[in-house]
């Protein structure tokens, strides 16, 4: 019985409340002081940076749990930060009452909101820079021939480096620049983002995301084999499995989740998160309806660096989704009926259409092929054995902003 042994020795990973530790407003105290009280306790959101990538990854998670409640039996992989940059930078030629629903789901409650798009500049720097692999593209493409106002495009471009795009009324052309536009925007790695060209657009917000990933330490390409991965308890499939005998990696197990961790480093400090429920037969919500930017930090915090016995699938996936109606059922609804864009045009416009498609890659890539001698992980008479070997929950993170960059919803890796 090696498993309860191993967690005796670690000691069970208790994660802190998702209420606890929210600078972004999230479930956050009812009172300003007693927030500002919350936000003092952890360093880590003390940078106006931090809390921004808090609040806009929040976001995301939300995002996330309602796509994955649409589309319960199939993978779901999204980079919502491609996104929320688009809807922020939306916010700019938003009225009031427009604005402040976007503020809303956005997470910008508890921000300095004269601050914001500032910072998201910044924001944008860290995570997307030219010298990162990761590839994200967001732009506000808007009904033909719709006369925008100057201060519009001066603020967007100036915050979010993002120039608004109008349709010219030939479909096939229209599809082609925002095609083209894409595949510039990550270097090659989207050919195609969209299929066909909607039709009746008002506002429509696009967003899309590469990444390669490339782990701190690499697999030994001759030890991926094709293995068993257990779709259910009746079925299971042959897919190819890296695998690594020595790995050191991150590790806890949530006894409330019913679930392993795993947090293994990527280049350029990012970082993956396994969540690996104990049974093939459990149901991921629990752990989905779990996750915050605050969760994911404590969780972080909490867990050990130990020796594994390590396999994990060799992943690229593709995911090409419209989530219109995923984000109709959320508070931006009153974007798709009667918001105030009067900042933007003199017409009355509305959010219509909302593309994303995101790309992700993990092989066998590596920095280099040893452990680091130096690292102080937990050595134990034997190994834990962590294998990614039925459904999971996989989390990018930058670990510096703590911007979420993909979050996806594994379910069978041979869906590309």
């Amino acid at each position: 019985m090696q498993i309860p042994a191993v967690l005796l020795l670690l000691g069970l990973l208790t994660i802190p409340s998702k209420c606890q530790n929210s600078p972004t407003g999230q479930n956050s105290p009812t009172t300003d002081g007693a927030a500002s009280e919350v936000e003092e306790e952890d360093p880590f959101y003390k940078t106006p940076v931090n809390k921004l990538a808090a609040a806009v990854s929040n976001f995301g998670y939300d995002l996330y749990r309602q796509q994955s409640s649409r589309t319960a039996t199939a993978n779901v992989l999204l980079s919502p930060f491609s996104l929320a940059t688009a809807l922020s930078g939306l916010s700019l030629g938003a009225g009031e009452r427009t604005e402040d629903v976007i503020s809303r789901a956005l997470f910008y409650d508890l921000l300095n909101k004269a601050e914001v798009h500032n910072t998201y500049k910044d924001l944008l720097a860290s995570v997307t820079g030219p010298e990162k692999s990761l590839k994200s593209a967001s732009r506000i493409v808007v009904e033909k021939r719709l006369r925008v106002k100057s201060t519009f495009h001066s603020q967007l471009e100036k915050s979010y480096k993002m120039r608004l795009r109008a349709l010219s009324g030939n479909t096939q052309l229209d599809l082609q620049e925002i095609n083209n536009w894409v595949r510039q925007q990550t270097r090659g790695r989207i050919l195609r983002f969209m299929k066909d060209m909607p039709t009746d657009v008002s506002i429509l917000l696009a967003g899309a995301a590469y990444f390669k990933g490339t782990w701190k330490t690499k697999f030994d390409t001759k030890r991926t084999v094709l293995n068993d991965f257990h779709l259910d308890e009746d079925r299971t499939v042959k897919v190819s499995m890296m695998s690594d005998p020595k790995a050191i990696l991150r590790y806890g197990f949530d006894s409330e989740l019913n679930c392993k961790i795993a947090q293994l480093p990527l280049t350029e400090g990012v970082s993956a998160m396994f969540f690996l429920p104990t049974k093939v037969t459990q149901n991921m919500t629990l752990i989905e309806e779990s996750l915050t930017s605050e969760f994911i930090h404590d969780v972080d915090r909490e867990l050990k660096t130990v020796h594994a016995v390590l396999s994990l699938p060799k992943l690229k996936l593709n995911y090409e989704e419209a989530l219109g109606n995923t984000l109709k059922e959320t508070r931006l609804q009153s974007l798709f009926t009667s918001p105030d864009f009067t900042k933007i045009s003199a017409k009355p416009i509305k959010l219509s259409h909302v593309q994303h498609k995101a790309v992700l890659e993990l092989n066998e890539d590596g920095e280099k092929s040893t452990p680091n001698p130096g690292v102080n992980a937990a050595r134990l008479t034997f190994p834990i054995e962590y294998h990614v070997d039925r459904p999971f929950l996989l989390v990018l993170r930058d670990d510096t902003t703590g911007t979420l960059l993909f979050i996806g919803k594994i379910l069978d890796p041979r869906s590309v």
